[in-house]
């Protein structure tokens, strides 16, 4: 790949491992020393993927030349749907000579990439639902703990439509974090499904946990476009908020309980 070694690139390709070995030392390359290419394989071993590389690459090297690889040759609808911020997707297997001279006629053609547009985190959060459900969904299926109890991939995350919409809302209405709990019909709802589902009130804890890691994933995964004004109050909110729908969900799930037993 002579033509490739004219450029700075980060390459992680998962076959042959060059360049970065693991996503978090591409992150620390990519914040320290300047790039023209990044080219990224969509999923990889270890902790991270090819969205967080285009995300740090955006945001902190924007006129960087942005690659991602997979696999699967439906990748071009799926990043679509997730507004992935990559130059091109190249669908596997290909040869290096092809790698090399679309990076030659890419550089060539690129353009400077204009600012990015700031989004509010409420307006990500809406955004990205689905996306962040799925996540969502992807995390739970590891856990051992909680899929001890089968049910459908639409019955186990069935109010965590109404949970990011709720977040968002307060986000954009109510700001102060010391305004007490709001009802959250979700969540008495969730509280009651899960109950019936025979789930305990520990999975529920834990579920409630890997939503808030899928949010924060989903803010990190747009990096380059979010308004950084008021992250970190923001971030309290978010965390207040899953907090709140928890504990409505868990006084829910008890009080089913005492209803059965008193029946």
């Amino acid at each position: 790949m002579e033509r490739m070694e004219q450029q700075k690139v980060v390459v992680f390709l998962r076959e042959r491992k060059q360049g970065a070995g693991h996503v978090t030392d591409a992150l620390a390359l990519i914040v320290t020393q300047p790039f023209d290419v990044l080219v990224t394989d969509l999923h990889m071993p270890g902790p991270g993927d090819g969205f967080s590389l285009v995300t740090a690459m955006r945001h902190s090297q924007p006129d960087a030349l942005t690659l991602v690889l997979s696999g699967f040759p439906d990748v071009e609808r799926a990043m679509a749907a997730i507004v992935l911020q990559a130059d091109e997707i190249l669908v596997k297997p290909f040869q290096d000579e092809e790698l090399a001279e679309l990076i030659r006629r890419r550089t060539l053609e690129r353009k400077p990439s204009p600012k990015p547009t700031r989004e509010a985190v409420a307006s990500i959060l809406e955004r990205d639902a689905s996306i962040t459900i799925e996540r969502w969904l992807s995390r739970v299926k590891k856990e051992k703990a909680l899929n001890c109890i089968v049910v459908d991939d639409h019955e186990r995350s069935r109010y965590l439509l109404e949970f990011l919409g709720d977040i968002a809302a307060r986000l954009c209405n109510n700001r102060n974090i010391e305004g007490g709990e709001r009802l959250s019909v979700a969540a008495v709802a969730h509280g009651e499904l899960r109950y019936r589902q025979g789930y305990t009130a520990p999975m529920m804890v834990r579920e409630s946990r890997i939503l808030q890691v899928s949010i924060f994933e989903t803010l990190q995964r747009n990096l380059g476009s979010v308004d950084f004004s008021n992250v970190l109050p923001d971030i309290m909110l978010i965390a207040d908020e899953v907090d709140s729908q928890l504990t409505q969900s868990i006084d829910s799930f008890l009080k089913a309980g005492e209803a059965m037993a008193a029946a």
